[in-house]
């Protein structure tokens, strides 16, 4: 899979470097370092009506998307069964990678095989892929920044995927 393309985010008023200037922009091997590297991750969903949700799950960076697990009937889950839009991000704000894409429940057992491959002794923890919903999101779009007063416009980057 081909790295996404990178570039400046849109962020008017923040002093972003401009979008012709790549000097700074973050490689795609450094958010996935962090993806891959957090313990725990944010999940933001909303549903119809619903007012928007932001909970801390555990989760796995694996093969270029996120996977995590919630209960079926958690608040989280319905609203993914009503809207599947959701983003994801790394625990530590001053080194943000945030993800925005479609979460879809995962059926496919070698993928849930994969899952808690990846999730168990990251988490020292058996999870029963059979006890709830695993969902896996695959990134339209993703955010990076270094927040140190002196890196922040620089580093500010934004992927796409194809």
């Amino acid at each position: 899979m081909p790295d996404p393309a990178a570039g400046r985010p849109y962020m008017p008023g923040y002093g972003i470097t401009p979008s012709g200037d790549s000097e700074g922009v973050l490689p795609w091997s450094w958010a996935v370092e962090r993806l891959t590297q957090a313990h725990n991750y944010w999940v933001a969903t909303g549903g119809s009506g619903a007012a928007p949700q932001l909970t801390a799950v555990w989760g796995v960076w694996l093969a270029g998307a996120f996977y995590f697990s919630c209960a079926a009937n958690s608040r989280k889950a319905r609203n993914l069964a009503e809207d599947a839009r959701c983003a994801i991000s790394t625990e530590r704000a001053d080194e943000a990678v945030i993800v925005e894409g479609v979460a879809e429940l995962v059926a496919d057992q070698a993928l849930l095989e994969q899952f808690k491959a990846a999730y168990d002794p990251k988490y020292n923890w058996e999870i029963e892929i059979d006890k709830g919903g695993v969902f896996v999101v695959r990134p339209n779009v993703a955010f990076a920044f270094i927040e140190h007063s002196d890196q922040f416009e620089s580093t500010a980057t934004r992927w796409t995927f194809a």
